[in-house]
């Protein structure tokens, strides 16, 4: 009997991820559609057929270029960006038990922040700007590792982790505010500014091929990590009982969380709340096992941000940036969890 409502449980599982995974290749479909240039979905089909077959085609070259160099790369980036910082914020929630954590919480989004500030305000190339931004992400996170190792001697580990991602945030953000004090309110502070406010409309193929590779590497390991992420929702010592090294799986999760956020940071820019809301929606959906929400959190990011996306591009005649919008539509949802979910984030 009780193997039965196990399989049934597995078999339900499985069928909710199955049911996510079709509506995130109906949305990743129904978004070439999206823009004030029309497409047909005959046209489609047919311009990913002959690029990936070689045939020959019948369209204009206007529109293959939009299809191909317009809304391709921005489709899959807004995959990988919604996915990197969903299953960031999970890890993290799990990780550190605590459903207020968000990807940024340990300094990367700061960090990535004053990289591209400062690679502004020194007028290096656009590749060096992303450079900075993904180099100083990773070096806030590090600071703030190895501060609360230093300081976590007989304290809550996870508290003082917290605390220094707090501090050494804080300490970049200002370092951001200086540079935009310092810099040209004419051309070097309004670049900031809007880079700031994060989106996705200058992505192209190349970027895409900058963080595909360690954003797929740090998200497969932390699947195969995700039922360790149950284990560590009981304690540190719950965790140590069972068989886990708490200290290794802990380096492994921040390592793995910061890697793929300061990949997505680094081309799309500082899109906020994406981290927080989405495994909330996920729980509600599929439950507090990481052996399916971990999964599911990495497909309803990208359905999440991917929707909002095609939201900024057809709302009004200017684009307004991503990281506004997904803090417009991403706060009254999370307040509707919070009023309305009944369920424990753990349980």
């Amino acid at each position: 009997m009780a193997q039965l409502i196990m399989k049934r449980t597995v078999l339900t599982d499985r069928a909710k991820l199955q049911m996510i995974a079709a509506l995130l290749v109906l949305v990743c479909f129904a978004s070439f559609f999206v823009g004030r240039y029309p497409v047909e979905p005959d046209a489609v089909l047919g311009i990913m057929a002959a690029k990936l077959f070689w045939l020959p085609h019948a369209w204009s070259g206007d529109m293959e270029t939009v299809v191909m160099t317009v809304r391709l790369p921005r489709i899959l980036a807004a995959l990988l960006v919604g996915a990197a910082l969903s299953a960031s914020g999970a890890a993290y929630q799990g990780m550190f038990r605590n459903p207020m954590v968000s990807p940024g919480i340990l300094g990367v989004s700061a960090g990535a922040s004053f990289g591209a500030a400062l690679a502004i305000l020194l007028s290096l190339d656009f590749i060096w700007i992303q450079f900075a931004a993904f180099g100083f992400g990773l070096a806030a996170v590090a600071v703030t590792y190895l501060a609360s190792t230093k300081l976590s001697k007989s304290r809550d580990t996870m508290l003082v982790l917290i605390l220094a991602g707090i501090i050494v945030g804080t300490v970049f953000t200002s370092f951001v505010s200086l540079i935009k004090f310092l810099a040209d309110p004419l051309d070097k502070l309004p670049t900031i500014t809007f880079w700031l406010m994060g989106g996705l409309s200058t992505v192209n193929l190349s970027d895409i091929g900058m963080i595909v590779i360690p954003i797929m590497a740090g998200l497969i390991v932390l699947i195969l990590l995700r039922w360790k992420l149950n284990v560590m929702s009981f304690g540190d010592e719950e965790a140590q009982a069972l068989g886990v090294n708490t200290g290794r799986l802990r380096c492994v999760v921040i390592f793995c969380a910061t890697l793929i956020t300061a990949s997505a940071v680094s081309v799309s820019g500082i899109i906020g709340l994406v981290g927080l809301i989405v495994p909330h929606l996920t729980r509600l959906v599929v439950g507090p096992n990481y052996k399916v929400l971990l999964p599911a959190s990495v497909m309803m990011g990208a359905i999440f941000l991917l929707v909002v996306d095609n939201f900024s591009r057809i709302l009004w005649s200017v684009e307004i940036p991503l990281g506004i919008l997904t803090s417009i539509i991403g706060a009254p949802i999370f307040m509707y969890l919070l009023l309305t979910s009944q369920r424990g984030w753990t349980s």
